[in-house]
């Protein structure tokens, strides 16, 4: 072998490395939003489950609220930050941010639930909730699926 075949080769694996790089960071930084996310889920489902049985529906609301804008802050993050230019990033990225969205529309729901104003009103909301709730695998599934598929494009594993 000539010493350009050797040198492109080399040249290839490099640029071809570090772009797989650069959309395993991308992946990691995702799952590491969402994981930032879940011991402020935890207390916050709490919170709304012992304010709801004492029906603290103003409590109920300030505590969805809260967890409402931290969403918004990682959606927020998500959105200015473009994604590497690698394979599925885009769709990756919409993916995460439906996936988000989804999240936070849950949120956006137990608030209007606690600041209804009367018992119907509330009934009313736990059916939007429930369809929501009835979906969660749906959209987890969908966002795992695009993750998959980004990942097995750039040529890296994730991990379980």
């Amino acid at each position: 072998m000539n010493s350009k075949t050797i040198l492109a080769g080399l040249l290839f694996l490099l640029l071809t490395g570090c772009k797989s790089k650069s959309a395993f960071n991308y992946s990691e930084e995702m799952i590491k939003k969402e994981r930032s996310l879940i011991p402020h889920i935890e207390v916050t489902e709490k919170k709304k489950k012992k304010f709801a049985a004492k029906e603290q529906f103003d409590s109920v609301s300030a505590v969805a609220a809260n967890m409402e804008n931290m969403i918004q802050v990682t959606i927020d993050e998500i959105k200015s930050t473009p994604p590497p230019k690698v394979n599925e990033a885009d769709n990756f990225k919409r993916a995460m941010l439906k996936y988000f969205e989804y999240i936070k529309s849950l949120y956006t729901n137990y608030k209007k639930w606690g600041n209804a104003e009367t018992a119907e009103e509330r009934d009313a909301i736990v059916l939007a909730i429930q369809k929501l709730v009835r979906d969660k695998e749906k959209v987890i599934t969908e966002m795992q699926g695009a993750q998959r598929k980004y990942a097995d494009v750039n040529g890296f594993k994730l991990e379980k």
